[in-house]
């Protein structure tokens, strides 16, 4: 007990030289003489990493429901689809009846080198067997990543090759891609669907963008519908496309951080013609720093349903052994001065996811009219004049509701069971060869390709396995978008992903409303306050 003791006080006298006498100081000696008892005179053996870990995240949990701690492999794995790469195989999987198939095999990647193949289906990797065993994707994808330069062999079951194949596949480089797709959605009209906001992003973005003026592009529509964010720097970068220079686009502030303004430069590469930008009540951080910075400066038109609401900027705090600290610094505000920051009481994080099930609960997501913004919170544009609100998202100019009327339980429970998906594979596993005989391009596939209905009574089957009711009045329901996601699925699979766009985008209604405005100039102008 007497070297107790003796511990403990050199433990305070330690922490009294180094922080000295303030509050905070004080804190920190009593957090390091609670450890250093527990470590040597708890009744059990103490485990002094997770007690730390968990001291910790107890902290985070009462600031602020963004700030939080990540162990070494939760930093890695959110860390890899932000810098763009990662060290794998190269393919696009889905788990589907605890069978891996491959979706897509990256060009000029490991897999693809080999000879694997689109609806080739991994049954082991190395001298595990992966199907039918209900692995976790999680635990499938530790084993076929792995560091640049070393091997896995896995056995794959092709379609009419009765024997599995065994390819031996050396690890490499792959990129991870933030833009989804990239199209003209007509003649003057440019579409690009972003993910994430990525290293790469910024790169990926002007690329399409030359292509697409290539082609004749005169506007364009930004869909960043369901993109959760990213990095805030690239946020800047990509709003500086749209923004003439020396024109704010966001700053930041908090406690302990003065201002610091983010102004655009003159390398933008679309500061004129119509600009539209498509959101919902997913697209948050980043997304709401661009539609934000879009809409002050009335740049564009934003399309779509209230955003998320997230504006708090955490700064990655590396720890020695690869964890991190992500916490909150700083506040973003929009060029008005609009905070987008929505309400959040201790960090209370249960409350705060409850905010979207409670706008739905509330009618917002379906009528504009169910949203009331307090008079403190109105703020003008920079150019017309318009009044915008703060306080909890960005509110588009043209509001769009979320789509009840096609949905059904029936839909719902054929999406949740994988059903759709499942049928798009098989389909495609049975007739591929042909497929790709009859369709050598998506032009001809998107103007005559339809899902038969002998497609329609095998996803009904597959219901009844699945003891999914069918309910004929919902099925005659949700059977045209049921049949569009099948087309869209068979697109993604045989091409690309953004084939998958152009095919599913015919019921996305934010989509054909911002086709309605950026193709009609008085609306367009009008939506910008410009014209009464």
């Amino acid at each position: 007990m007497r070297q107790f003791f003796l511990g403990l006080l050199a433990v305070i006298c330690i922490a009294t030289s180094v922080t000295g006498q303030n509050t905070s100081n004080r804190e920190t000696r009593k957090l390091q003489m609670a450890l250093y008892a527990i470590a040597n005179l708890y009744v059990d053996p103490a485990d002094e990493h997770k007690l730390v870990e968990d001291a910790i995240i107890g902290m985070l949990e009462k600031l602020d429901p963004h700030s939080n701690y990540m162990d070494p492999e939760e930093t890695r794995e959110m860390n890899e689809p932000l810098q763009g790469n990662f060290d794998g195989i190269g393919i696009q999987f889905n788990m589907l009846t605890d069978t891996l198939y491959v979706i897509q095999v990256i060009p000029g990647g490991p897999s693809e080198r080999v000879g694997l193949m689109a609806g080739d289906r991994i049954i082991q990797v190395n001298d595990t067997t992966i199907a039918g065993v209900s692995m976790r994707s999680t635990d499938i994808q530790s084993r076929l990543r792995g560091r640049r330069g070393t091997d896995v062999r896995v056995k794959v079951k092709r379609s009419n090759t009765p024997e599995l194949i065994e390819f031996n596949i050396t690890r490499g480089r792959i990129p991870v891609y933030s833009l989804d797709a990239a199209y003209m959605a007509d003649k003057e009209t440019g579409y690009i669907k972003l993910n994430r906001f990525a290293l790469t992003s910024t790169d990926e973005y002007r690329e399409a963008l030359e292509k697409l003026k290539k082609q004749g592009m005169k506007n364009l529509i930004v869909d960043l519908q369901g993109n959760g964010g990213g990095y805030l720097n690239i946020a800047v970068d990509l709003a500086d496309e749209f923004l003439d220079k020396d024109k704010l686009i966001v700053y930041t502030e908090g406690n302990t951080q003065p201002r610091k303004d983010s102004k655009a430069t003159n390398q933008g590469n679309f500061e004129e013609g119509r600009l539209v930008i498509l959101v919902d009540e997913s697209s948050a951080s980043a997304s709401e720093i661009l539609a934000g910075a879009v809409q002050d400066w009335d740049r564009g038109v934003i399309v779509g349903r209230r955003t998320f609401g997230k504006g708090l900027v955490q700064s990655p705090i590396p720890l020695p052994d690869g964890s991190m600290i992500r916490l909150t610094v700083s506040r973003y505000y929009t060029p008005t001065g609009r905070g987008i920051q929505k309400p959040y009481e201790n960090g209370n994080m249960e409350n705060y996811q409850q905010d979207l099930i409670d706008r739905y609960n509330r009618g917002e997501l379906m009528s504009a009219d169910s949203i009331h913004f307090p008079d403190s919170m109105k703020y003008n544009t920079l150019v017309t004049g318009r009044v915008v609100y703060g306080g909890g998202g960005i509110m588009p100019d043209i509001f769009v509701p979320i789509d009840t009327v096609r949905s059904t339980v029936f839909h719902r429970r054929v999406v949740a069971a994988g059903i759709i998906n499942r049928l798009s594979m098989n389909y495609l596993d049975r007739n591929r060869e042909q497929m790709t005989k009859d369709y050598p391009r998506f032009e001809r596939f998107n103007e005559r390709f339809n899902v038969s209905d002998e497609m329609m009574e095998e996803l009904k089957e597959m219901a009844k396995a699945d003891s999914i009711t069918i309910d004929e009045e919902q099925y005659a329901i949700s059977e045209p978008i049921i049949r569009l996601q099948l087309k869209a699925l068979i697109a993604r699979d045989m091409y690309e992903m953004t084939e998958y766009f152009q095919v599913i985008n015919d019921i996305n209604d934010s989509y054909q409303e911002a086709l309605r405005i950026i193709n009609d100039k008085n609306a367009y102008r009008k939506a910008l306050g410009e014209i009464n």
